[in-house]
Formats: C-alpha cells, structure tokens, sequence
C-alpha cells in the first residue's frame, strides 16, 4: 500500500481552503474547480470543511438585517483608534 505523506495533504488542504470562497460563489476557472473537486472527492476533511462553508454561507444569506444601536459603533470606533494610537507609539 502506498503511503501519502500527511504533511503534502494538510499543504493541499491549505490551498484549497483559500479559494473554498470563491470555489462556492462560482468564481473560478473549469480547471481550478475541477481540481478542488477532485481534491474534495478523496479528502473526507475537506469534504466536511467544504459542507460546513456551504451551510454558513446559506444561514448568513438569510440571516435579518438589523440596524447596529449608535452606542455599539461608537464604542467599536473609539475602540479602533484607540488600537491605531497604541500601534503608532
């Protein structure tokens, strides 16, 4: 039996992890989505990764827009600048 070296998968997993977005929304070349796709037939991993993305995305999709209270943008923007003047010390 022919031994796969686990580190090559997990790099390939990687790669394929990367362009999973774009694989969904149908923004890749044929080629490129055939090769995700063969990849995803033999990885049950990704196979599971690429399911839960596809899940995700569908809940987001349908998920209420609600306006954010004043209270919360302010707080996160003086939270941000407060980062920015720390980063610039």
């Amino acid at each position: 039996m022919k031994q796969t070296d686990p580190h090559r998968c997990h790099e390939n997993c990687l790669v394929l992890f990367e362009r999973l977005s774009e694989y969904i929304d149908r923004e890749l070349d044929a080629p490129t989505c055939k090769d995700i796709e063969a990849h995803i037939k033999a990885c049950k991993p990704c196979q599971v990764c690429l399911e839960t993305l596809k899940q995700t995305v569908a809940l987001c999709r349908n998920l209420e827009r609600r306006q954010v209270p004043d209270t919360f943008s302010l707080k996160l923007k003086s939270a941000i600048f407060d980062l920015v003047d720390k980063k610039a010390d």
